[in-house]
């Protein structure tokens, strides 16, 4: 047991620094973590990990404040409807079986995989940015994808920063940063809606919170020595192959064989990819949108 808790504080720090260096996704790892090396119950691992990306985007967001990319007005509307979704989301999650919020959970890896493997979407011009929100759609948006990181616990960055730069007309640094806000508030507002009918160790989630933290403030420091967009596709493709895994262990037979299958798959095109060059199937998924 003290050689799994070892290993949760140092995988911790390692999903920190991928928050750290990327913005965003290194947070779809913690429940895993929690789950599959602590030992959590997926409920307890899902209601640790909204605590753990809450606080890890509360310093990140004063991070990006001092650099004048929070958006407040916008982050607040946004947010604000993001954590009724997430209230809501996480009192749901309660009360549903912990298969099939791990189910749900893999398909979120499989889908930030997807986005952070196709690359990001071009910026508003220069001069473009505006504050003036469709609020119906916002709230509408904003309740939506706030359900999913209450429902499943991962911080949803993937979802939130294009959400603001298509509502709100931000350029992606400021997406980016007030992304961080919405974030924290969705967080702690799913982690209100579990907190009514689970509790957790708060002893071990408050360590890997630190060190979640520490990791995530290393990462910042190095992001301008680490090409980017190499990084985000491994650890793409990582996240594909761990989301997969979710779903092997938590599908019943004989389903739980077709991710295996699946991940097979991917693998032997990748590995084509590096035969054929140009001609790989998967260069238009793998080459950035501009």
């Amino acid at each position: 047991m003290e050689f799994q808790i070892v290993l949760v504080l140092g995988l911790a720090v390692v999903v920190g620094l991928a928050l750290g260096l990327l913005g965003g996704g290194g947070s779809i790892l913690m429940v895993p973590l929690l789950t599959y090396v602590a030992g959590m119950a997926p409920k307890e691992a899902i209601a640790a990990s909204l605590f753990i990306v809450g606080v890890t985007s509360l310093v990140s967001a004063f991070a990006h404040a001092r650099e004048g990319n929070v958006r407040w007005r916008t982050g607040l509307v946004f947010g604000a409807a993001g954590m009724a979704g997430a209230f809501l989301g996480g009192v749901a999650g309660g009360y549903l079986p912990g298969a099939v919020l791990m189910i749900a959970f893999a398909l979120m890896m499989v889908a930030t995989a997807a986005a952070m493997l196709r690359g990001g979407r071009k910026a508003p011009p220069v001069g473009g940015e505006t504050e003036t929100l469709p609020l119906r759609r916002v709230v509408l948006d904003g309740l939506a994808v706030g359900a999913v990181t209450g429902l499943v616990g991962a911080g949803g960055g993937f979802l939130v920063v294009p959400a603001l730069m298509l509502l709100g007309g931000l350029a992606m640094p400021a997406a980016v940063g007030t992304s961080l806000l919405v974030i924290t508030m969705k967080s702690f507002a799913g982690l209100g809606g579990y907190l009514t009918t689970v509790s957790v160790d708060w002893a071990l989630v408050s360590a890997v919170t630190a060190l979640a933290v520490t990791g995530s403030l290393v990462g910042s420091l190095l992001t301008s020595r680490v090409p980017e967009a190499a990084l985000r596709k491994v650890f793409g493709i990582f996240v594909l192959f761990m989301g997969l895994f979710v779903l092997a262990q938590e599908l019943p037979a004989p389903y739980g064989l077709l991710p295996p299958a699946l991940a097979a798959l991917v693998a032997a095109l990748v590995l084509g990819c590096r035969l054929i060059g140009e001609y790989c199937p998967l260069l238009p998924l793998l080459r950035p949108r501009t």
